[in-house]
């Protein structure tokens, strides 16, 4: 049995079977924690065998978390381990991309729903009452620099991200007291299969030249997390860093035009 000296913090991640998820994973089995990880793929697996190699004791979980109690079972995994939560990120997303009243799928859309929002509420929910109870812990939420702007093509999408955001932001005020730390992970555009699921390869949104690396947005929400921020701009593109905070000056009409440029099918050069 461990001691108290031997003790590793305990962290989980959702959608940790790649992506900036994936990567979230690494940096807390890097910085000495052990892990809960889960994602709906059987990818989950194969990313826990990497996180153990290095140095973290892991328990993946193959969920769904866009059902109720794909989310409780995630829960009960973390409640089960030996030690209690310290961590844990919200990073599990998708997006669906195209005209909301003329393209996109509702049952897609409603999918979207389930998991950038009602699951993030759900377990946002279960873990935040432990941790005040215990007077400790941090909670990240991965939102997006879309989440500060209007974004037609990917409307849902945008605005689950505005919901995480502001969802994030108000969790943190009424938790200041509590020991409990709450911060928003704001990536742009990045370098993972994010375009690809959500029907987006063809945009200019996924040729960007610059897009931000998933370890380095992972490395820059880990570290905001645990220096207590209330946001980061999670990236290397110094783009999506000036695009966030221009995002606060700039009329919605104009946001919603520069985004529709981004997002229209077929409009990636050739």
């Amino acid at each position: 049995m461990a001691t108290m000296a031997q003790r590793r913090p305990l962290a989980a991640v959702t959608g940790a079977s790649s992506g900036i998820g994936f990567e979230l994973a690494r940096q807390f089995a890097q910085h000495g924690y052990d892990l809960v990880v889960c994602a709906e793929d059987a990818g989950i697996h194969l990313a826990a065998q990497i996180f153990e190699r290095d140095g973290a004791r892991v328990q993946p979980v193959q969920v769904d978390l866009r059902r109720p109690e794909g989310v409780e079972t995630f829960y009960e995994t973390i409640k089960a381990q030996t030690t209690s939560l310290d961590a844990i990120a919200l990073n599990a997303g998708v997006g669906v991309l195209g005209d909301f009243a003329r393209e996109t799928d509702l049952r897609e859309e409603l999918a979207l729903i389930q998991l950038n929002v009602v699951s993030v509420v759900h377990l946002a929910k279960l873990v935040a009452r432990d941790m005040v109870g215990r007077g400790q812990g941090r909670i990240l939420i991965t939102a997006s620099v879309a989440g500060t702007m209007p974004t037609p093509k990917s409307a849902v999408y945008g605005a689950s991200k505005a919901f995480d955001l502001s969802f994030a932001a108000s969790l943190r005020h009424e938790l200041k007291d509590t020991g409990v730390s709450v911060t928003a992970l704001l990536p742009g555009p990045t370098d993972t299969e994010f375009f690809e699921r959500e029907g987006g390869a063809d945009t200019k949104a996924a040729e960007q030249a610059e897009k931000n690396d998933p370890a380095d947005v992972a490395k820059d929400g880990f570290e905001a997390l645990m220096a207590g921020k209330d946001r980061v701009y999670g990236a290397t593109s110094m783009a999506t860093k000036l695009q966030g905070m221009a995002a606060r000056f700039t009329p919605e009409s104009v946001k919603a035009a520069q985004h529709e440029k981004m997002s229209e099918h077929g409009s990636r050069s050739k």
